[in-house]
């Protein structure tokens, strides 16, 4: 234990010695900080001494300056920070015995009296009563204000919101976004439903998942790794108007823009096409940014972004013909688009196929180009198994991905409601996992009995809420929108 947090715990068994509780509660406060600085914006010095109302706050002390029978302190709730003036003459002798003595910064107290602006003009409160309420046995760190070391941010997320207020914006900003996506959809008649977190199949993407064990039914589960194929059932009973909004987990690596255990609104209309959601998320993403920041405009590094509808439209193979300066007819000869990425260093695997090849080159050429919003339409069908084909185009799916600031934000597509179709594609699936794929999608025979009784035409799509919350907050990284995101052990 260093010294500072020695010194803290005589001054603990000081307290409990005098009969003080170090962690009372019993205080309750009326007032925010916040609220105090409003009323008395405007008021000078002169107009603040016939003020007799008393406010009663709460929160922890932050700096402290201490000049004998006074002191100043900075006290932080949840709104903001506030001074306080303390005076000798102003308090009780014990009360004033004890702050001097034992209360120091990082400690959370409560205080009681009237404002007041110091010789500088700062509005103050001149405290009358003052509770400590926890004493804190550890301090801040040393440099806390303006804490930047990432490791520490992260893993202590605490010390992260005491020392940053830019933090807890992004995250009071990220409840905002969540708030404002669950009043659009239940505006439109979507039904907020919970499927099951763990299930015996781990399908509806591909992904690796996690794998747990249930001792009672001695039963590997699987913690989902996207809630789509329970959401699908949904529809074949009728509730035409579905979403979830919540957590999913992937068994994949860490990034900027990767989290292992991420948040996740996925949602399903009936007799609707991906088309139609397109425009629905025009104005969903359009309406979530006006309401956040005020404006259409984003800030990606520096440079503006509009969110105005309509959104650009592009195939996937018309956006990578451009990128390579190529005829799009090249890029349906598999060999050709294996020349393609040799040419431009980028790794295929031999036994992929010509859709995940295409994909391969659109991801390291393409995607980190689409700044301005960009629906990316007409995906391969090899890597799209729960989504309807093209009329037509028995190679292409009716599927678009979002991008912004050339990151995904959306996926979606019209839902495949054909069971025999649905089951040759799990079959494949099924096929590429014996042959060592770890994120193919296993076969799920309950879900291929749901479409045989039936499921409307209907559209689906998802939305990464924290890649969202990223964009909206200017975030570099995944980890600075998720409060306590997953980090290794500490050696």
């Amino acid at each position: 234990m260093d010294e500072q947090s020695q010194q803290r715990r005589r001054k603990l068994d000081r307290l409990r010695e005098a009969g003080v509780n170090p962690y009372a509660n019993d205080f309750t406060p009326r007032d925010l900080t916040a609220q105090v600085h409003a009323a008395y914006a405007e008021k000078d010095a002169q107009a603040l001494e016939g003020v007799e109302q008393r406010h009663c706050l709460a929160g922890r002390i932050t700096a402290l300056r201490s000049f004998g029978k006074a002191a100043f302190f900075a006290l932080q709730d949840r709104s903001g920070k506030l001074q306080v003036f303390v005076q000798k003459e102003r308090l009780d002798e014990a009360s004033f015995a004890i702050f001097k003595q034992c209360v120091e910064v990082g400690d959370i107290v409560g205080v009681v009296g009237r404002p007041m602006r110091t010789r500088t003009g700062e509005l103050s409160i001149l405290a009358e009563q003052l509770r400590l309420l926890t004493k804190a046995l550890r301090p801040l760190p040393e440099k806390w204000h303006g804490l930047r070391d990432v490791e520490i941010r992260y893993r202590r997320r605490y010390l992260d919101l005491i020392a940053n207020p830019e933090v807890r914006r992004v995250f009071e900003l990220r409840a905002r976004a969540i708030r404002f996506l669950r009043d659009f959809l239940d505006q439109r008649g979507f039904l907020e439903v919970e499927t099951p977190m763990m299930s015996v199949l781990a399908g509806g993407a591909t992904a690796r998942p996690f794998v747990t064990h249930h001792n009672a039914l001695d039963l590997n589960l699987f913690m989902r790794v996207a809630p789509e194929l329970y959401l699908k059932r949904l529809l074949v009973g009728g509730l035409e108007r579905v979403y979830e909004l919540n957590r999913c987990f992937r068994n994949e690596g860490i990034s900027t823009q990767h989290n292992p255990e991420f948040t996740m609104l996925e949602f399903y209309q009936a007799y609707a096409t991906y088309t139609d959601l397109m425009e629905l998320s025009e104005q969903m993403l359009c309406g979530l940014v006006s309401d956040l920041l005020g404006s259409s405009r984003l800030s990606c590094q520096g440079r503006p972004i509009e969110l105005r509808p309509p959104f650009r439209r592009v195939s996937v193979h018309a956006a990578l013909a451009a990128a390579l300066d190529v005829d799009e007819e090249r890029l349906w000869d598999e060999r050709e688009v294996g020349r393609l990425a040799a040419q431009r260093s980028v790794e295929l695997p031999p036994d992929w196929g010509l859709g995940k090849r295409v994909m391969a080159l659109f991801e390291a050429l393409v995607e980190p180009e689409l700044l301005e919003p960009t629906f990316v339409c007409d995906f391969p069908l090899e890597i799209s198994p729960l989504s309807r084909k093209k009329e037509g185009r028995g190679d292409l799916v009716d599927r678009f991905e979002l991008y912004i600031a050339g990151r995904e934000v959306a996926n979606a597509f019209s839902e495949l409601n054909d069971p025999d179709d649905q089951r040759q594609r799990f079959e494949q699936q099924m096929r590429e996992k014996a042959a060592g794929d770890e994120e193919a999608m296993p076969f799920d025979e309950d879900y291929i009995l749901a479409l045989e009784h039936g499921m409307p035409p209907a559209a689906g799509e998802g939305i990464g809420i924290d890649r969202l919350v990223m964009l909206v907050a200017e975030a570099a990284s995944i980890r600075d929108v998720i409060l306590f995101p997953l980090l290794r052990p500490e050696a």
